[in-house]
């Protein structure tokens, strides 16, 4: 009778304690899956896989940002100052169609109408699979089994660092500048330090045709993009390209595949255009920015400036394609790719360090 007594003491304790466990997590729900953030609670935003989701049901919002890194360090205030718009900010890095349509699916589920999307396109991630995702999902939050949950409620990570951490830290939350990577990358903004940790690709003789990629963008738009677009014809899309640096392009030039991607931005172009509720913004044109190696932490990734200088430019119209500019838009960024001096660049950064 003792160890009978002992065993059902035992079990009530530790069924108790997982309850507490599990009502802890209910309560707090760091991840937003059950409801909005507590009002005073210091939640710690920085995991998109896993907090999206949630944040796409359960935030009050009329617009979202999608995306990639390229869109990380767009703050959602801004989206309000200059259009009055409460901006929820849902990007991935490294964002690929198939996430981009993941987190729509879950924006739909809030039933929020939307005034407004924004999202920002890497064609280089257009040329995969229409199901892949960049990193695996956490299923149990992006579906509708409760019974999945129980992996969120008994979560050591969950508790340990989006629960206790937060609560000892008290480090305020701020939605708007969520998933942000300007402070991390403080420092790196640097023609010097872009060249230092560039490696200049050698070229390849091998031909590859102008429409190379055309067929899996083709797939990508068909399965994950234009169901969006078509689904939301009250809602106003505003795509961009974002602006990489000249380096980006040169790797395109020395692997000769600077037609097929040229195409492939004409292609995605003519696709989009001829949707009314559609604006498209064209930056890999903006010679001052692209060429300037200063704005850059290496060959993509620009600092905040550009970012809010793209804001502005949504609502001037400046960069700003249409059909009857696209076509010119395009000419004018081959020209600039194309008369580019690489060898000076490299020239000037050897000849510092030989220094």
């Amino acid at each position: 009778m003792t160890y009978k007594r002992w065993f059902i003491q035992t079990a009530l304790i530790a069924g108790a304690a997982l309850a507490a466990i599990a009502a802890l997590v209910i309560i707090i729900d760091p991840f937003f899956q059950y409801h909005a953030p507590l009002e005073g609670f210091p939640y710690q935003v920085d995991n998109q896989l896993s907090q999206n989701p949630g944040m796409a049901r359960h935030m009050t919002y009329d617009s979202v940002l999608l995306g990639s890194s390229m869109t990380v360090n767009f703050e959602t205030d801004w989206f309000y100052e200059e259009m009055g718009l409460r901006t929820l900010k849902l990007s991935y890095n490294g964002a690929y169609p198939r996430d981009i349509s993941n987190i729509m699916a879950q924006v739909e589920q809030s039933g929020q109408p939307l005034r407004h999307i924004f999202l920002g396109v890497d064609l280089a991630s257009y040329t995969g699979g229409t199901t892949e995702t960049k990193y695996p999902l956490p299923d149990y939050l992006y579906n509708a089994n409760p019974a999945d949950d129980v992996a969120y409620w008994f979560n050591k990570d969950v508790l340990l660092d989006y629960i206790i951490k937060p609560m000892i830290e008290r480090e305020p939350t701020d939605l708007s500048s969520v998933y942000s990577s300007e402070e991390s990358l403080k420092g790196c903004y640097s023609r010097a330090y872009v060249l230092a940790n560039y490696t200049i690709p050698e070229a390849n003789e091998a031909w590859f045709p102008e429409d190379m990629f055309i067929e899996d963008l083709e797939a990508n738009l068909q399965a994950n993009i234009l169901p969006v677009i078509e689904a939301c014809p009250e809602t106003q899309f505003t795509i961009f390209f974002p602006p990489y640096s000249v380096l980006y392009w040169y790797e395109y030039i020395q692997n000769n595949q600077m037609d097929a991607v040229m195409y492939e931005y004409q292609y995605f172009m003519e696709k989009l255009l001829v949707y009314d509720n559609v604006r498209l913004f064209f930056f890999p044109g903006e010679e001052r920015i692209v060429c300037d190696l200063d704005l850059y932490a290496d060959t993509g990734h620009y600092n905040q400036s550009i970012n809010r200088y793209m804001t502005e430019c949504f609502v001037s119209g400046e960069h700003r394609v249409t059909q009857e500019n696209y076509r010119e838009e395009l000419r004018q960024m081959r020209s600039m790719i194309d008369a580019y001096d690489y060898e000076a660049l490299f020239a000037g950064s050897s000849d510092r360090e030989e220094r």
